[in-house]
């Protein structure tokens, strides 16, 4: 007995100095080179978890704390019968509601303060001289410490602007009847792979002036469904007091701007959209806020630090906006609710966040280069801010798993695109920025012969090979007056004259086959998705300049000139066919679901480059001049091969000098040899077995 005692001992003494080895994330387990920055990702992975922890004590779950919608602003009782508003001001001295239902009665209907900084007011309906209408005007008083203003309540659901004084006014929008949505055979996770169009509503109408949600639903996306896109991402959707913004100066987080229609009107156009299979992500804005007081949060409790940091920490010089208190509990919520309530109260199916990369450092990426690992964890990062799209990319994918959240984040941060369980951010995709970049520097620095081949395959293959990037040749940032788009950087004035079918010029000639080459390689070879700006795709010959002083507030650049495609007597169909039949063989082959592409030929002498995905070969000649008849290579494929897609037929604008009935077999010794003209890109699609 004593020898089996002491045996023991030992065994328990052995016990307690073995050690557990730490628990190391995925991404710090598959990259060595995240290994000097465990500590810092283990952080920011705690971080998150206690902050979830924090909400689900407090409201039971992440989904239930960003309910705020459902009871902050105003909100009928069918209990109670009456009206509550509720608006959250801490620092305030008094609030009072004022609109059409007590003749703006200043004085007549004041709030009570809770112990929380909320302040609420409850009118009964049985008060039949103050009962609250469906479309009446309404404001708040707010008294602070340095006086009196009238505001729209922060969790108002439309406002409309004056159109004498341009002033804006909150509308009681009652949701007491809901909408009928007819979209229930609509299924996100059967989507697959995005093809993303993004679009503006205002400016999608041929017209001079404003176009609406129903105009676009009707009238747009249509075309998108013929092209084959099958997701929209709006901009602008919220209240923006000046529209020149772009909707990127939010005033009204819960508002969808009236500049378009009514909500209900919002609620057709998505509606539609499900109804054709296409679904609707968002183009949000959490980066910043407008710095109105009038029309925005700014100093709404008179504190100056209510929704914002304070003093300089607030402001975005660049933008001249305000930024958030990540940090704030309040904050997070009313971000938080806003997410869910577009998600819920209109069947938007995901989001892409606007400015990422000013949220995630105090110095909002501006000087930095981020060539080192230190600028993604040791340099003024803004840890409260990647908590919060921690937070939200939860909430986003636990209201709707197969939602999308794309990240407009040019800095490159380490897991933006990984879940967070492996030590990332959650996002689904992140904008691949780089791209459209390098094609403007090529294009403004770069003869046409001294382009790299070998540039271009570093370039459209510089990603994380576990975080989806969606790839594009260009965006609306390239549309706007100040920057010029690739057709219009290829064409430029010769755009105005020279585009009728019959006309021969080599300006645009060259134009045209290189704008279907750079949106074919940047597809097919860039990213896991991929995203085309409204008009870009038949080479819209005007930039966008939004009404403004400066142009006697016209909308003449602020459209989109449709007929320019519809016309058959000039090359813009050429451009549109294209982009039509090009999406069309991305989506049929699953191209951009299928890993990296692999390189089979760099020839930089004669700028070839050919490369295989998702079982397609694709062959670009980018030499201005040299044609191949009998180019020879490895693809390193067996069978036969026919060329499904031609940039150089004359349905597209080509010259048509390939026969693409020929089949083209990789030889016994494992070689293809196909003609090559100049400036053209093909795609080959395996047509028999292995003999």
């Amino acid at each position: 007995m004593a020898k089996s005692k002491k045996a023991n001992s030992k065994k328990k003494t052995a016990a307690k100095k073995k050690v557990t080895p730490k628990k190391v994330l995925p991404m710090v387990a598959e990259d060595s080179w995240l290994e000097p920055y465990a500590d810092d990702l283990q952080d920011r992975h705690d971080r998150f978890q206690h902050a979830l922890k924090e909400i689900q004590k407090a409201a039971g779950s992440l989904r239930q704390f960003a309910q705020a919608h459902t009871w902050m602003g105003i909100h009928y009782d069918f209990e109670r019968k009456g009206w509550w508003y509720r608006e959250w001001a801490p620092a305030a001295k008094a609030l009072h509601l004022i609109g059409d239902f007590n003749n703006w009665n200043r004085y007549t209907h004041s709030l009570e303060k809770n112990a929380a900084g909320v302040w609420e007011l409850f009118i009964p309906e049985s008060d039949l001289a103050h009962r609250l209408v469906h479309g009446q005007r309404l404001m708040v008083q707010v008294t602070t410490a340095k006086g009196v203003t009238d505001r729209l309540p922060a969790y108002i659901r439309y406002v409309v602007q004056d159109p004498e004084t341009h002033g804006f006014w909150g509308q009681y929008w009652a949701l007491d009847q809901p909408y009928q949505w007819s979209d229930e055979g609509f299924e996100l996770g059967e989507l697959g792979t995005p093809f993303i169009y993004e679009c503006h509503v205002g400016m999608a109408q041929e017209r001079e002036g404003l176009g609406s949600y129903r105009e676009f639903a009707d009238k747009i996306l249509p075309r998108i469904k013929a092209l084959g896109y099958n997701t929209i991402q709006v901009m602008a959707i919220k209240e923006h007091p000046y529209y020149g913004s772009f909707g990127y100066h939010v005033s009204n987080f819960f508002a969808p701007s009236s500049k378009f229609g009514t909500p209900e009107d919002l609620k057709y156009m998505v509606n539609k959209a499900h109804q054709m299979g296409i679904a609707v992500i968002m183009d949000v804005v959490h980066s910043h806020a407008v710095k109105n007081h009038a029309e925005g949060l700014n100093d709404f409790d008179g504190s100056g630090e209510q929704y914002f940091h304070p003093g300089g920490r607030g402001y975005h010089e660049g933008w001249d906006s305000k930024l958030f208190n990540y940090g704030k509990w309040e904050v997070k919520q009313f971000l938080l609710s806003n997410l869910a309530y577009w998600l819920e109260e209109f069947h938007f199916d995901g989001f892409r966040f606007d400015g990422v990369t000013s949220m995630l450092y105090f110095h909002h990426g501006n000087g930095v280069g981020f060539g080192h690992f230190d600028d993604y964890f040791r340099n003024d990062v803004e840890w409260d801010a990647i908590t919060y799209l921690q937070l939200a990319s939860t909430l986003i994918h636990e209201i709707k798993p197969h939602a999308i959240a794309i990240a407009e984040d040019m800095s490159g941060m380490p897991g933006m695109c990984r879940k967070i369980a492996d030590g990332g951010i959650g996002f689904d995709y992140r904008l691949a920025m780089g791209i459209p970049d390098y094609w403007i520097k090529l294009l403004k620095h770069k003869k046409d012969e001294d382009w790299n081949v070998h540039d271009m395959w570093h370039v459209l293959n510089n990603r994380h090979h576990k975080e989806a990037n969606i790839a594009y040749a260009e965006s609306h940032d390239q549309a706007l007056v100040g920057d010029k788009t690739i057709a219009f950087r290829l064409m430029d004035k010769y755009m105005y004259d020279q585009m009728q079918v019959t006309d021969e010029h080599p300006v645009i000639d060259r134009g045209i086959a290189l704008h279907k080459m750079l949106r074919l390689i940047s597809a097919s070879m860039g990213g896991e998705a991929y995203l085309n700006f409204m008009g870009n795709e038949f080479g819209h010959p005007e930039w966008i300049d939004f009404p403004r002083e400066g142009n006697n507030w016209s909308y003449k650049y602020a459209r989109r000139q449709w007929s320019l495609v519809d016309r058959e007597d000039l090359k813009y169909q050429f451009l549109n066919a294209f982009d039509g039949e090009m999406i069309k063989l991305l989506r049929e082959n699953n191209v951009l679901s299928a890993g990296f592409a692999r390189q089979v030929y760099v020839d930089e002498e004669n700028q070839i480059l050919i490369y295989e995905r998702g079982g397609l070969l694709f062959i670009f000649n980018f030499h201005p001049t040299k044609a191949h008849p009998d180019y020879t290579f490895e693809p390193g494929l067996e069978g036969e091969y026919k060329i499904v897609l031609n940039s150089d037929a004359a349905a597209f604008g080509g010259h048509d000098r390939v026969d693409t009935e020929i089949v083209y077999p990789v030889t016994e010794e494992g070689k293809m040899r196909i003609y090559v003209p100049n400036r053209v890109a093909m795609g080959l699609k395996k047509v028999l077995s292995s003999r």
